[in-house]
C-alpha cells in the first residue's frame, strides 16, 4: 500500500460499452513534451504514461495495464516516480492502473507534465506526492461512455455509470479535501484546472521543479486523428464505419479500390480527392 491512504476503485462489469477522447482533451495534448532537466531522484524509477489510456487502435500503442505491471514488476519495492502527458481514453483500464499504483508498496510520485485529463486524472491521483507543471492542466469529468443496445440495457448502464461516478468523486474528495458535492458539481460541468490552481484544489502538491519543452522530432498532429473520431462518433457513425474512414487517412488510400463517393450536398466529390476529404464528405452525410 503506498504511503498516502486513497480508496481502492472498482471497475465495474459492463460488456456494451466503449470510450471516445474527449475532443477538448485531445486539442490541447502535445504529445512530444519532454523534461528539460533531470526529473527524478537517482534513486526512483519511471513509469511514463505519455500516450492515450488503453490500447490505440490507430497507432498500436497507447498505455495499458499489462504494460504498467510489467513496469512495476520490474521494478520492484522501490520508489516509482509516474510521468503523465495524456489526453485520456479506456477509463476502466485507467482504474486498473490506479489501483496498480495504490497498491504499490513504496512511495508513488506523479509529475504531470503536461495534461492528465479524463482516465489520466483518476490515475494521476495514485501519487503519494503529485507535482504539476506551471502550465500543465488537470481536468475531470463524470465518466463518459458509448452504449449499445436497447432501453433496458441503457437503463442499466445508465444505473452503472452513476454507481461508478459516485464513487469516483469519493475517490478525487479524499485526495484533495474538496466535498464530494463540489467534487460532483465540477464533474458535472467538466473540470479544468492548472499549475497553482490545482495545488490550490488539492489536485497537486506542488509544482514541478523542472521545465517541460517539445521533443525534438516530436508529431502532434497525431491528435487530430482522435478528434476526427471523436466528431464521427458525437455524429452517430458506427464503429467500425469509424474506423474504415479513419484507416483511409492513415493509409492515403480508400479501404475498397474503385468505392464511388456520393455527393454531400450539392458539393460533388472531385475523382483526386484526398481520403480526408472523402471522410469528410461522409461526415457531411452522416450529419445530413
Amino acid at each position: 500500500m503506498t504511503i498516502r491512504k486513497i480508496p481502492e476503485l472498482r471497475r465495474p462489469e459492463v460488456k456494451n460499452c466503449s470510450f471516445v477522447l474527449n475532443e477538448k482533451a485531445t486539442s490541447m495534448w502535445s504529445p512530444g513534451l519532454q523534461p528539460t532537466a533531470a526529473a527524478k531522484d537517482d534513486s526512483e524509477d519511471v513509469i511514463s504514461i505519455l500516450d492515450v489510456i488503453g490500447y490505440d487502435f490507430w497507432t498500436g500503442e497507447g498505455v495499458t495495464a499489462k504494460r504498467v505491471s510489467g513496469a512495476l514488476r520490474s521494478i520492484g519495492e522501490k520508489p516509482v516516480t509516474v510521468q503523465i502527458n495524456s489526453p485520456g481514453g479506456d477509463f476502466f483500464e485507467g482504474v486498473t492502473i490506479y489501483n496498480m499504483l495504490r497498491a504499490h508498496p513504496k512511495r508513488v510520485t506523479v509529475q504531470i507534465l503536461g495534461i492528465a485529463a479524463s482516465a489520466a486524472s483518476v490515475i494521476a491521483m495514485a501519487g503519494d506526492e503529485i507535482e504539476i507543471g506551471k502550465t500543465a492542466f488537470v481536468m475531470t469529468h463524470n465518466t463518459q461512455w458509448i452504449a449499445v443496445g436497447d432501453r433496458h440495457a441503457m437503463r442499466d448502464t445508465a444505473d452503472i455509470m452513476e454507481t461508478f461516478d459516485t464513487t469516483m468523486n469519493s475517490m478525487f474528495a479524499d485526495r484533495t479535501g474538496q466535498s464530494v458535492d463540489t467534487i460532483s458539481a465540477w464533474n458535472d460541468a467538466e473540470h479544468w484546472i492548472s499549475g497553482e490552481k490545482a495545488i490550490e484544489e488539492g489536485f497537486a502538491d506542488r509544482l514541478l521543479a523542472f521545465d517541460v519543452k517539445e521533443g525534438e522530432g516530436a508529431r502532434n498532429d497525431v491528435s487530430a486523428l482522435y478528434r476526427v473520431e471523436a466528431a464521427l462518433t458525437r455524429q452517430g457513425v458506427p464503429r467500425a464505419e469509424r474506423r474504415r474512414l479513419m484507416k483511409e487517412i492513415i493509409d492515403g488510400k480508400p479501404s475498397a479500390a474503385g468505392e464511388a463517393m456520393p455527393s454531400a450536398g450539392n458539393d460533388a466529390v472531385a475523382e483526386d480527392s484526398t481520403p480526408l476529404s472523402l471522410a469528410l464528405a461522409r461526415l457531411k452525410l452522416a450529419r445530413a
